[in-house]
């Protein structure tokens, strides 16, 4: 009687070619990692780390030369709200602003002078067309003529220009 390993015929069956095939495979896969892992490591883990310190440098010096001013920023009391005529219709415009100034002794003496500054604001925007609000080459020309028409003002009542930017925090055409 024949052996459980053994076939009808006497011979052994050859399950070493399953395992062959089986160590083959793992071998394949292994190496292929290998290859993957060096290819990651070989493109992406050198030039990022080194390009990633020198633009710290460049930022930290770029830190380093820059004058000392910290912004401030006022902010308008109100919304400014004022008419536009468009055609033969009356449209109604309403911006809030915020204004940046360099140092502590600027902001308050901008929030002393809220009213003139306000004022001007009004008379500026009053005067723009619902075309220039819309666009966003007419609302930098605003902002540009505001920050010049604030600074004369400014420098009218405290013989300096105190602003430094003038911000559109909102802005609504009806």
């Amino acid at each position: 009687m024949p052996e459980e390993n053994e076939s009808l015929d006497g011979t052994n069956p050859k399950p070493a070619g399953k395992k062959k095939l089986i160590i083959i495979i793992v071998a394949a896969v292994l190496i292929l990692s290998i290859i993957g892992a060096a290819v990651f490591f070989i493109f992406f883990s050198g030039d990022d780390a080194s390009a990633d310190e020198n633009a710290m440098q460049t930022n930290e010096e770029i830190v380093a030369d820059a004058p000392a001013m910290s912004a401030n920023y006022v902010p308008m009391p109100r919304p400014l709200v004022f008419n536009v005529l468009e055609g033969n219709r009356d449209r109604t415009a309403q911006i809030k602003v915020q204004l940046m100034v360099i140092d502590k002794s600027s902001e308050a003496l901008v929030r002393k002078h809220i009213p003139l500054l306000e004022s001007t604001l009004v008379s500026i925007f009053g005067e723009a067309s619902a075309e220039q609000l819309r666009s966003p080459q007419g609302k930098n020309e605003l902002r540009e003529t505001a920050l010049e028409a604030l600074n004369k003002a400014t420098t009218m009542v405290e013989n300096r220009a105190l602003i430094h930017t003038v911000l559109f925090t909102g802005f609504v055409l009806q």
